[in-house]
């Protein structure tokens, strides 16, 4: 019923342009400086573990590439930055909505017609939606970067290994793949919380249980989804 309130007596398309824009840019580019240390890192430690459990000599060294491309694309980058995306803009929505509906802001918008839910909760979920699949495409080049980065650097591996390691056997359908889960985590976390902050009842307290409340949800939705959609499409 939430969802549905989305597109009943909406305001004209100039209007929700300017609010996706503007919601777009707290979304994405807020969250690029998060996603950029994240993704690194998880390249990089994944590159450095593999290694490490690499102790049969049969084993080629490319394979570090291979797996840190496999692991990166069709895993770490969609799940786990959409947790930390869920912490971060997850969050903002909720607490921001929350704070509105306990200071009487989206009463205030009611009482003069306007559909509140499809005004504040609309661009929010398409920015989300638009914004989050670029935000795994940056996750996914700093990741495999970042390995490349770890193996060449610590002498793990040459730089000609891991390049071959990362084109081997290339199956272009994982990146289809992630694309998916993100467009599908980016409505579940937005929409979530903007459920959660919605319909928060009392005051400030209240909030914040709901600001964690919405977290913890998109989270779990977030698992739930992943392994559906694995089970579905591989």
């Amino acid at each position: 019923m939430f969802l549905g309130s989305l597109f009943v007596n909406r305001e004209s398309f100039r209007t929700y342009v300017k609010l996706i824009i503007d919601e777009s840019i707290l979304v994405g580019v807020g969250s690029i400086f998060i996603v950029v240390i994240v993704s690194t890192f998880m390249g990089a430690v994944t590159a450095v573990q593999t290694a490490y459990n690499l102790v049969s000599p049969l084993i080629q060294d490319y394979i570090i590439g291979t797996l840190v491309r496999d692991m990166t694309v069709q895993e770490l980058a969609p799940t786990v930055i959409a947790i930390v995306f869920a912490g971060k803009v997850g969050s903002s929505i909720s607490s921001g909505l929350g704070t509105m509906r306990i200071t009487e802001q989206i009463d205030a918008l009611e009482v003069m017609g306007i559909n509140s839910v499809s005004y504040l909760v609309l661009p929010k979920v398409i920015a989300a939606v638009l914004m989050y699949p670029l935000l795994v495409i940056l996750a996914m080049f700093l990741s495999i970067y970042g390995g490349y980065l770890a193996g060449t650097l610590t002498n793990i591996i040459t730089e000609q290994e891991y390049i071959y390691g990362i084109r081997l056997d290339f199956n272009p359908f994982t990146i289809k793949f992630a694309m998916i889960k993100s467009v599908v985590f980016a409505f579940l976390i937005s929409s979530i919380s903007a459920y959660k902050g919605f319909f928060t009842k009392g005051g400030a307290l209240e909030v914040g249980i709901a600001s964690t409340s919405a977290v913890t949800n998109s989270c779990i939705a977030i698992l739930l989804a992943d392994y559906l959609l694995a089970q579905l499409l591989l």
